[in-house]
């Protein structure tokens, strides 16, 4: 191979193709100086430009090392997501759960360069198939997977594509509230244990009410909680 141009941080390397034209392979040095190739381009003008492209996204920060979107996505999430995600130990050990549960036998293979939305629309679609609720594929998706790949995109420079970004999940249905008449209040009023457990209801009735007064907020219609 003949270099043609020799920079700063980019090059052209140009070899003899079997037809004997001419192939100009685009080289750039990545942020930890490591050498990169751009592509090969038919013309001397096209693997300039393309150099020159991939050497503004490295002074932009943009540009993933192509080698370490070559890792498999368990690979990174063991080796550095998980163990460096900073949340409170019950959170990370709900992600751990979700995450080999559901999503790590999916994507666990796969290299983090080949993932893309097609691959995370499939997912939700195996997901639905076997019977996981809305709210899983939810929580499997913008918690662990949306959390993974912004880290890897934006902070790790692992790839450069969110392959998780804009992809839509089944909308989990909202459960309706069952609402309660003041007679059934009083009468769960009349059934609390002690003085101290009325006085927090009151308490919670007045605020709720905005300071009005409690006997008048008692004969208003309550509404329970969904049942868990």
């Amino acid at each position: 191979m003949i270099k043609v141009q020799d920079g700063i941080m980019g090059w052209v390397d140009t070899r003899i193709s079997r037809s004997g034209k001419p192939r100009y392979t685009a080289h750039y040095r990545d942020l930890r100086s490591c050498e990169q190739t751009a592509g090969t381009f038919g013309t001397l003008r096209q693997a300039n430009s393309a150099w020159q492209r991939a050497e503004a996204k490295v002074a932009e920060g943009q540009l993933a090392d192509p080698r370490r979107g070559r890792q498999t996505f368990q690979r990174y999430v063991e080796e550095k997501w998980l163990p460096n995600h900073v949340v409170e130990p019950t959170t990370k050990e709900k992600y751990t759960y979700y995450l080999y549960r559901y999503v790590m036998p999916e994507f666990g293979p796969m290299r983090m360069i080949d993932i893309m939305p097609e691959h995370v629309r499939e997912w939700i679609t195996k997901m639905q198939a076997v019977g996981a609720s809305a709210w899983t594929i939810q929580y499997g998706k913008y918690a662990i997977l949306n959390s993974i790949f912004t880290t890897a995109t934006q902070q790790d420079r692992v790839i450069a594509f969110h392959p998780s970004r804009g992809v839509r999940t089944p909308t989990v249905p909202t459960r309706p509230r069952q609402i309660i008449t003041p007679e059934q209040f009083d009468a769960i009023y009349r059934e609390l244990p002690t003085a101290d457990d009325r006085l927090l209801v009151e308490t919670a009735i007045e605020s709720a009410c905005a300071g009005a007064s409690w006997p008048s907020c008692a004969s208003r219609t309550w509404q329970c909680p969904p049942a868990s």
